[in-house]
């Protein structure tokens, strides 16, 4: 090995500290407030992150018209039922200061500071959030919902 050879764990926690840097990005644009206009969902978290055809979950598993917590390429996140034959897909991730949302009655509530989304659509209902939730692509193929 000459001097100029990175060695096997020089390569390893560069990766991982670069790795951790993203992944704090990641987590700072999740937590900041957006100055969008209410109701919309333009969020820039990374939830849409899984690959295309991910199971989600069985479509039955979802009450039709409501909605229920599950997780997108090991982040937290909503999927709802809108009609018998559709379903949507978010971030669990509260836009105001990143806490997890989860479906509570007829809405998805954060238990931080009592911001409400709408249980099909994401769409904020009563702030201090200032968007809606980030939507994550989804699609129905036979009987589940995966990653669009």
């Amino acid at each position: 090995m000459t001097a100029h050879s990175p060695t096997r764990r020089t390569v390893l926690t560069t990766g991982v500290a670069v790795a951790g840097a993203a992944a704090g990005t990641v987590v700072l644009a999740a937590c900041g407030g957006d100055s969008g206009t209410s109701g919309s969902s333009q969020n820039t978290g990374s939830a849409a992150a899984a690959p295309s055809g991910t199971t989600v979950a069985a479509l039955n598993d979802v009450p039709l018209g409501q909605a229920k917590s599950v997780t997108v390429d090991g982040k937290p996140a909503i999927l709802a039922r809108p009609t018998e034959t559709t379903a949507a897909c978010f971030s669990a991730v509260c836009p105001h200061q990143g806490a997890t949302v989860a479906p509570e009655g007829d809405a998805i509530k954060c238990p931080l500071h009592g911001s409400q989304f709408d249980t099909l659509t994401g769409a904020l209902e009563k702030g201090p959030a200032d968007t809606g939730l980030t939507p994550i692509p989804v699609k129905v193929e036979g009987q589940n919902v995966v990653t669009a």
